[in-house]
């Protein structure tokens, strides 16, 4: 039985609401130290009251810089150490590329891709000095295969799996690890409380971005996924002796990622002639052209 001071600890982005408030309520569930994040720390408070011992909560908007720096090495010091480090924060934005302002698209790159970097930058120095620790970066469906709609908020979970797949490459000789999370759909607030939508409206595109956030809609509060099985999931990868560099959660992402890899199966044999005779002629060949 773990004894109070090795129960790992878990510092979580975005908990108010969504997967994160369910990661964070699993969490503390099993015994284990959370340090909890939100813009707003009141909406922790039921998570703190659950065992202040092993909870507290701290304000944090991941697209302040200062603040990020300054957090994360307060919550180093809670615990004395940050064992799971769970980028969660985010937003979706839908709409037509040609709808957005530009001030929209920064607005969500600063929170889904700069934020999640911010806070990884921030908690390297910690992870790498105890020579352990877990980085779980929140990624979408969206990446397996974009819809209409989702451009700018599917580009930026893109962003983040890149820099993840580079990381875990980086940090593993250092004994720190990485898993990208794909959630599917899960039975959340995102569609009612996290979901922006494009400033601008262009009729040419009600058929297909316009149609794709109709649909959205009708899904909030139908979504097949369990948040707390999906958090339980997580958890148990964290816990795992080799943990996944991706988790895909839920039925329809994994069917929707296995239609995905058979269709880029395909349409790599039917382009690999000619990107094959790309290549400049082997040398052996050229000889004995000559």
């Amino acid at each position: 039985m773990n004894t109070v001071n090795d129960t790992p600890v878990w510092f979580i982005t975005g908990c108010s609401s969504g997967l994160g408030r369910a990661l964070a309520a699993r969490v503390l569930a099993r015994g284990h130290r959370l340090i909890a994040t939100a813009r707003q720390p009141a909406t922790l408070a039921d998570l703190v009251a659950t065992d202040p011992s092993r909870c507290r909560a701290f304000a944090l908007d991941v697209a302040d810089a200062t603040q990020v720096t300054t957090v994360v090495a307060e919550a180093a010091a809670v615990f004395g150490r940050l064992d799971v480090v769970v980028n969660n924060a985010g937003y979706g934005l839908v709409g037509a590329v040609e709808e957005y302002d530009e001030a929209q698209i920064m607005r969500n790159f600063e929170t889904n891709f700069f934020g999640a970097l911010r806070v990884i930058r921030a908690a390297l120095p910690v992870l790498r000095a105890q020579r352990r620790g877990h980085f779980v970066n929140i990624s979408a469906a969206a990446v397996i295969a974009n819809y209409a709609g989702f451009s700018i908020y599917g580009a930026t979970k893109w962003a983040l799996e890149g820099l993840s797949e580079s990381l875990a490459a980086e940090v593993r000789p250092l004994g720190l690890k990485v898993t990208i999370v794909q959630p599917g759909p899960f039975r959340t607030d995102f569609v009612a409380r996290s979901l922006e939508r494009a400033t601008g409206h262009i009729p040419d595109y009600d058929a297909s971005s316009g149609k794709f956030g109709r649909f959205l809609e009708t899904m909030s509060g139908r979504q097949p996924g369990d948040p707390a099985k999906a958090a339980d999931a997580i958890i148990a990868a964290v816990a795992a002796e080799n943990p996944p560099l991706r988790l895909v959660l839920g039925k329809y992402a994994i069917d929707k990622a296995r239609r995905k890899l058979g269709s880029a199966a395909r349409e790599l044999d039917a382009g690999s002639a000619a990107g094959l005779a790309t290549d400049f002629a082997a040398e052996g060949a050229a000889e004995t052209a000559r």
